[in-house]
């Protein structure tokens, strides 16, 4: 399969992050606006975390926390496993599976480049079935 650097450069180039002295709801609100799952939380420039919808479910909502009044930085996964841009999507989906993590921020360095989800991984594998498919009818078919 391909380097990750190959799905961000299909994507928007934006990177959405937060810094750790966020309200969780202010970071759920963004979220819920761009339509994502997870964001990289950055601090003076480094990347210190990632906050993502599970960080919410299992540390504020299950365990009666308010999320106008808990700080990001309290409940951030801040072990994050990272990968580099050649880092092939194969390598990706079995360190996603073995870490059961959804999220993979793609970094060169201190740089974040980018982060690809689980949903980045299978599009390019059933692409990749796609294009697999369609080249062999074509040799049966001629």
């Amino acid at each position: 399969m391909k380097p990750v650097i190959e799905l961000l450069k299909k994507r928007d180039p934006k990177i959405y992050q937060v810094t750790s002295d966020l309200l969780v709801f202010d970071g759920l609100k963004l979220l819920a606006e761009y339509g994502i799952g997870a964001v990289v939380v950055m601090d003076k420039g480094l990347l210190v975390g990632v906050f993502s919808e599970r960080d919410y479910t299992r540390k504020v909502a299950l365990q009666g926390r308010n999320s106008r009044e808990t700080r990001i930085a309290d409940i951030m996964t801040r072990e994050v496993v990272t990968v580099a841009p050649r880092t092939g999507t194969n390598a990706c989906m079995a360190l996603m599976s073995q870490k059961k993590i959804r999220h993979l921020p793609v970094v060169d360095g201190d740089q974040v480049l980018g982060m690809i989800s689980i949903r980045d991984i299978m599009d390019d594998i059933i692409a990749g079935h796609e294009e697999t498919i369609a080249q062999l009818q074509h040799y049966i078919s001629s």
